[in-house]
C-alpha cells in the first residue's frame, strides 16, 4: 500500500480504454477503414480532451497538488511557432501511426499486434538514452523483459494452437 498512488489508476483507466479502442477496431475493421477509424479516434481524444479542459476551466481549477494532475490543470498559453510546428509534426505521425494500427487490428488478431505494438517498450529508453542520456533503471529493464517475453511466448502458443491450413481436393478433370 506503500507504493500504491491513487494517480496511476489514471493509466491503468488510459490502458484500458486503449485495449477498447483497438478491440472496436477489430469489430469493425470489416466495414469501416482504417483512415475512418482513425478520424473518428481522433475526434474523440479531440472532444474528450474539450470536455475535460471546459471541466476544470469552468470549476476554476487552476492548481493540483499531485504532478500528474498540475500537468492538466495548468492554464493555457498559446505555443510559439516552433512549439507549434513540433506540435503539428507530432500530430501528423500519431495520426499515420494511428491509421496504420488501425489497419494492423483490422487485418490481424488483437493479440498478435499487440505483441508488435509492445516492441515500444524497446524504442522508448532506446530514444531516451540516446537522445537525453537517461540510462533505464533495472526495474524497466526486468518489466520489458517480461512484457516482452510473455508477448513471445503468446505468439509461439498461437502458432501451435492455429489450425492446420485444409487440404483442396483438385479435380482431376
Amino acid at each position: 500500500a506503500g507504493l500504491f498512488d491513487w494517480a496511476a489508476l489514471l493509466s491503468l483507466g488510459s490502458a484500458a480504454l486503449y485495449g477498447f479502442s483497438q478491440l472496436m477496431a477489430r469489430k469493425i475493421g470489416d466495414t469501416e477503414s482504417s483512415t475512418v477509424m482513425a478520424f473518428y479516434q481522433n475526434g474523440a481524444y479531440l472532444v474528450g480532451a474539450a470536455v475535460v479542459a471546459g471541466t476544470f476551466h469552468l470549476a476554476g481549477i487552476t492548481h493540483a497538488v499531485h504532478p500528474s494532475l498540475e500537468f492538466l490543470v495548468r492554464p493555457w498559453i498559446w505555443p510559439s511557432l516552433p512549439d507549434f510546428l513540433k506540435m503539428a509534426a507530432c500530430g501528423f505521425v500519431a495520426s499515420a501511426g494511428m491509421i496504420l494500427l488501425s489497419q494492423g487490428y483490422r487485418l490481424a488478431p488483437a493479440n498478435r499486434v499487440a505483441t508488435f505494438e509492445y516492441t515500444g517498450i524497446l524504442w522508448s529508453p532506446l530514444w531516451g538514452f540516446l537522445f537525453f542520456a537517461e540510462v533505464p533503471r533495472s526495474t524497466t529493464v526486468i518489466g520489458a523483459a517480461l512484457i516482452i517475453g510473455a508477448g513471445l511466448l503468446a505468439l509461439n502458443t498461437e502458432r501451435r494452437t492455429a489450425p492446420a491450413p485444409a487440404l483442396v481436393a483438385r479435380d482431376p478433370a
